[in-house]
């Protein structure tokens, strides 16, 4: 008798908790009310680019010392970073572009009569 008691009381909790582990994720497209008294805030903060590391509040993070050691490298591998960021955003973008189907006229090869829309995606 005490084992049949104690199912029938866990099925109920485990029925809520599937239905609120199912649910939760749905909180994330309720609308919050914004107060009206919203002040608009500013984070245009000029940055000193001849500054080596993280500017402040964060500070200065190289844990293997290598602005000390190389500091003639560290504007390349600044340059670098940016470099590669930039590739990795248009690399982003062209996966956009590709999963929108979107096709560019034109040739792509004149010589081979080949055309951007000949290519399947």
């Amino acid at each position: 008798v005490l084992e049949d008691r104690t199912r029938q009381s866990t099925t109920p909790m485990a029925v809520r908790f599937a239905l609120v582990l199912a649910l939760a994720p749905a909180m994330a497209f309720v609308h919050q009310a914004v107060p009206a008294t919203t002040k608009t805030v500013s984070y245009s903060v000029p940055v000193d680019e001849t500054a080596i590391g993280v500017q402040a509040p964060v500070g200065f993070w190289d844990p293997l010392g290598y602005s000390s050691l190389q500091p003639e490298g560290f504007e390349r591998r600044r340059a670098v970073e940016r470099k590669h960021g930039r590739i990795a955003m248009m690399a982003v973008l062209g996966c956009l572009v590709h999963n929108a189907d979107i096709e560019f006229p034109g040739y792509l090869s004149l010589s081979q009569q080949l055309k951007f829309s000949d290519i399947p995606n």
